[in-house]
C-alpha cells in the first residue's frame, strides 16, 4: 500500500494523512495547477473581449462573454482550494499562470467579433484537454473529489466550445 502519510506543508509540521500518498498529491496538484493557469488566462482574455468586442453582433457577443467570465471567475477559487487541500500552494501570479498555462495570451489589438469568438473556442477546448489529462492521475490515487471538479470543468468547457463553434458555422 502506498504510503498516504507526510510532514505536511512546509513549515507547518502537520502530517497529512487523506488516504493519497505525497507523490500522488504532488502530481495532482501540479496538474490543478496547469488547469489553474489555463481557466484564469481564459478569464482575461474571455473578460477583454467582453469589453473590446464592436460589430453587428456586439449585444449578443457582449452579454455571452459577461456570462462567460463568470463563470469561469467563479471556478478558480474551488480548483485553488483543491489545489490547497492536496496541501500544495495555489499559483497565483501572472508570472506562474504564463509559465503554467498552455493558452496564449489575448491579443495585444482586439480582433474582430468572430475571431474572438474562434480564441476563445480554442481555449474552451485547451482547458478541456488539460483537465482530462489529470484524470489519470486523481483515478490512480483514488482522488474522488479531484475527479468531480474535472468533471464539472470538462462539462462547462465542452459546452461552451460546442456553442462559440456553432456561431463559426455559415
Amino acid at each position: 500500500m502506498a504510503k498516504t502519510k507526510s510532514k505536511g506543508p512546509a513549515g507547518t509540521g502537520v502530517a497529512i494523512n487523506i488516504g493519497i500518498g505525497d507523490k500522488d498529491r504532488a502530481a495532482i496538484a501540479g496538474g490543478l495547477a496547469k488547469l489553474l493557469a489555463d481557466t484564469y488566462t481564459l478569464y482575461l482574455t474571455t473578460h477583454n473581449f467582453h469589453w473590446n468586442v464592436t460589430g453587428p453582433m456586439f449585444n449578443t457577443l457582449h452579454a455571452m462573454f459577461m456570462a462567460q467570465y463568470t463563470e469561469l471567475w467563479n471556478a478558480v477559487d474551488p480548483v485553488a482550494e483543491r489545489i490547497r487541500s492536496l496541501g500544495h500552494p495555489a499559483p497565483g501570479s501572472y508570472a506562474q499562470f504564463g509559465q503554467l498555462s498552455s493558452l496564449k495570451d489575448a491579443p495585444a489589438t482586439p480582433p474582430k467579433a468572430l475571431e474572438m469568438v474562434r480564441i476563445l473556442v480554442e481555449g474552451h477546448e485547451a482547458v478541456a484537454r488539460t483537465a482530462r489529462s489529470i484524470f489519470p492521475l486523481a483515478d490512480k490515487a483514488g482522488d474522488e473529489p479531484t475527479a468531480d471538479l474535472l468533471t464539472q470543468r470538462l462539462t462547462v468547457h465542452e459546452q461552451t466550445a460546442w456553442m462559440l463553434r456553432s456561431l463559426l458555422e455559415e
